[in-house]
Formats: C-alpha cells, structure tokens, sequence
C-alpha cells in the first residue's frame, strides 16, 4: 500500500494504491492464475493449461503453471508488447500468436485446447480466477477499513468483478467504481443498456483493458457494480506520469487508468460520496493493476 500526499491534493481525496503492480509477474493476474491453477486435480492439471491474453494474464498463468511443474500454452495476439511477450516464454510458456481481436484469440485458443488436451484458465470468465483476484482489494479493506470507494480498471470484469465481491464483502457501505478508457468501452455501454456489448479489438494505449465483458462479469457487475468511468487517451498518460514521477513506481497505462478520473477537477464530486463524519476528505482505494510497460530510452 502507497499514498501520495501530492496525488492526494490534486484529486481532494485521500487515496491509497494498492500496489499489483509490485506482485509476482507484474500484476494482479497471479493470483486468479494461482487460484485456478492449483485448483486442478492431479488429473487435470498433467494435461496441461491453455489461454489467451494480451500479456499479464499470459504471464500468471505461464508462471503458476511452472511452480505446479505442467505445461502452458498461451494464444496472445500479435500487437502484444514485447516485453510480456519475452515474460511469459521466461516463464515457460509456449505462445501461439492470433489476429488482434477477441473473437480470433478464443479461436485459436479453443484450436490450440484441441490439439493439446489442455485445460482452458480463461483470463476472466471463471470463479476460480474471479475469486482470486477478489483478494486484492480483501486486501485493501483490511488494510484500510473505513474507504468510502474503490476505483479498479475493467477489461473483461475479472478483477473489476472480485473487487466488488472482496471488497463489499469486507465493508458493505463501500462504493466500487470500474475505470476503462474512451477507446474501449463496453463495459460502460453493456452496464448502461443492460444489454452485453462486445467490443472486437481497439488501439488504446492501455493494451490491458482491450478484452469485453463475459457474461459472467457482466452478472456479477450489474449486480454490485456503482458505476464505469471512462477517461481519454490523453487522462491516462497524464495519470501514469503522474505515478512514475510522483510515486517512483513503474506503473503501465492499464493500471493507471484507476486514478485517470480522480484528476480532473470534478472527478471525485462525480462519485457522490456520503461525507465520512470522521475524516475531512473522500477516502478512496486505487487498485494500480500491474506494472509490465516497455521502457524506450
């Protein structure tokens, strides 16, 4: 857990980050992975796992394969950066490459799962993975009890999803906000119409958040889910330098995207809060979900 006096000023709020971008590989993602992984019975899990991933996802599940000794077979499309491209095969993994939308990345998936036998660790659309990555903000409750919000980007629900369950089921009072961008919204247009939208592909800068919502999440978000926030190109470069210069820690615009609302210069009355009698200001969670950004110097 970080705070930052600075960030703290300019959203007028008191925030505190949960820091995924500091956990093994990266990101949140290993502990859904970990979950569904060492979940397998000794059958299951000799025969392998398959999935598909833009990056983090592919990294957890290559890295939570390896502590279990079974193989991994990752379908990542190919505009992934490099950089979580070079982590999952450090890990292990074995990566098949696919067109750059959604419905190509479940169809070479479900080829690969075919032509292997592996078991398929869906990236978001699994209790297991749901569950784990719920943890998270257990996490940030303990921690810090008394939040009046949590703010988590949204790609396919899975930690958006846990973070609503982990934390309303430690402080039911608690408001949990999704954060996605502009460019990739159909969280926003599937919880705004009750109706699931898909989204096949899309070129924001933070590559994390290019998946849709399952229908799964999508239950799990209508019912417990305060609202999607959504923020230009522009608010997420701002709020990841921001982090980098203020924080000193290494975060990736995906993760970012959580504290992007919060800097504008109404972001924080937009969440309509109940005023706290015992603190001056909002006190609000930011879950930072990973941290795998490729430096170009």
């Amino acid at each position: 857990m970080l705070t930052s006096a600075t960030l703290d000023a300019l959203a007028g709020a008191e925030l505190f980050f949960k820091c995924e971008n500091l956990q093994k590989t990266g990101s949140f993602k290993i502990r859904g992975a970990t979950n569904a992984i060492f979940s397998l019975s000794e059958e299951d899990a000799a025969r392998g796992v398959v999935t598909h991933s833009s990056g983090n996802h592919a990294a957890a599940v290559a890295c939570a394969a390896g502590w279990r000794g079974i193989a991994a077979w990752i379908v990542m499309p190919k505009n992934a950066p490099a950089v979580k491209c070079r982590a999952v095969e450090a890990y292990g993994g074995k990566i098949t490459f696919c067109e750059p939308t959604v419905a190509s990345r479940a169809e070479t998936a479900a080829r690969v799962q075919q032509e292997t036998g592996a078991v398929m660790v869906h990236p978001y659309d699994d209790d297991r993975i749901i569950a784990g990555q719920a943890t998270a903000a257990k996490e940030l409750l303990e921690d810090v009890p008394e939040l009046d919000a949590v703010l988590a980007p949204v790609s396919g629900g899975g930690l958006l999803s846990g973070t609503c369950l982990g934390a309303k089921g430690q402080n039911g009072t608690v408001k949990v906000f999704g954060c996605e961008p502009e460019r990739a919204d159909d969280a926003y247009r599937s919880l705004t119409s009750g109706v699931l939208q898909k989204q096949e592909s899309s070129d924001t800068i933070a590559d994390g958040l290019r998946a849709s919502l399952a229908p799964r999440t999508f239950a799990i978000l209508r019912k417990n889910v305060d609202g999607v926030l959504l923020v230009s190109e522009e608010e997420i470069v701002e709020a990841t330098k921001r982090i980098w210069e203020r924080m000193k820690v290494v975060v990736e615009p995906s993760g970012a995207v959580a504290l992007a609302p919060l800097l504008r210069s109404s972001g924080v009355s937009k969440l309509r809060l109940r005023k706290n009698s015992e603190h001056a200001k909002p006190r609000i969670g930011i879950i930072l979900s990973g941290g795998n950004v490729e430096l170009k110097c």
